[in-house]
């Protein structure tokens, strides 16, 4: 019941945020009354007080030969993206003692289902669940873990090793994503490009044109600005555009309209600078400014002629 509801806690807490942080993580849940650890404050393994086997294993952030995290996020999760079925986790020194390794034994007979706390970038975590761990080697200090479906009923796992390699691709596509938008936040420092809005939990990663990077873990940060989920759909709509020169245009359709509160929020924002990375390298692409400029004005031509957008997506 405990890891049911460790389970169900973990769930709602990724409908309102994107990544976990310890500072989310090390107060637990409530059950029954009592509190009950998600993580261990020092180890990587956690097994609460008030259950007789393991609950969860953490994982921190590979190191890279990089400045900037995001710069190899291929390379830090090199070992994930490149496993079929299991994956590899190290725990850290200090952490394969007797008791330790006792537990992880324990995990590996029961096949009860563990949370695996993945870090896709510094002190963020995905909670990957239901995870299995299926062997441990004391020597090394490396346990292996296989995946199931969360979106399942049972937690059993699958021992169709089609469904293990399934499971685990989507552990990958949500590492990807996970790590790919909150480089880009990163990037931008927690702000909408084009108001400035500072609060990563209400922006969207927008795609400046059509996102042909389907290898995971090589995400491309200049394809793409953090904006407001109302000027992501404004964006996506053709009613406003970024120049190559980095100016802020509002469709004249949008313009012409009567005075709303939307209106006059967009008229503001008519020919402003977005704000930027300070790093160059992270900045729009050029080319793909122009090219999605070009689909802007398009689109502002056909609706001042009445032709609908939609026909301009289509």
């Amino acid at each position: 019941m405990i890891r049911s509801e460790a389970f169900a806690y973990l769930s709602k807490l990724h409908k309102t945020r994107d990544q976990l942080t310890p500072a989310e993580l090390q107060p637990g849940f409530s059950f029954e009354g009592r509190r009950v650890a998600l993580i261990h404050p020092r180890r990587t393994i956690c097994k609460p007080s008030q259950m007789r086997e393991l609950l969860s294993i953490k994982t921190g952030f590979p190191i890279v030969d990089a400045k900037i995290w995001y710069d190899a996020p291929r390379a830090a999760h090199a070992n994930l993206y490149a496993a079929d079925i299991t994956i590899d986790c190290t725990l850290k020194r200090g952490d394969s003692d007797a008791g330790q390794g006792e537990l992880l034994h324990d995990s590996i007979r029961s096949r009860m289902p563990i949370v695996y706390f993945l870090a896709a970038s510094p002190r963020r975590y995905q909670a990957i669940f239901p995870a299995y761990v299926m062997e441990w080697d004391a020597a090394a200090r490396r346990a292996k873990l296989a995946f199931g479906f969360s979106g399942r009923n049972e937690l059993i796992l699958s021992e169709n090793t089609a469904d293990r390699r399934v499971a685990l691709e989507a552990v990958k596509r949500r590492l990807y994503q996970a790590s790919f938008r909150e480089a880009v936040i990163t990037a931008y420092k927690g702000r909408c490009a084009i108001s400035g809005l500072a609060e990563p939990l209400l922006l969207d990663v927008a795609h400046i044109t059509a996102n042909d990077d389907v290898a995971p873990g090589r995400p491309v940060v200049t394809n793409v600005i953090p904006l407001s989920k109302t000027l992501h759909a404004a964006f996506d709509s053709h009613l406003i555009g970024i120049d190559t020169s980095l100016r802020v245009h509002v469709s004249d359709r949008q313009m012409r309209k009567k005075e709303t509160p939307i209106t006059q929020a967009l008229e503001r924002l008519n020919y402003g600078r977005p704000h930027l990375p300070g790093r160059r390298v992270d900045r729009p692409d050029q080319d793909r400014l122009a090219t999605r400029f070009e689909d802007f004005l398009a689109a502002s031509s056909m609706s001042t002629a009445g032709v609908p957008l939609s026909a301009v997506s289509a």
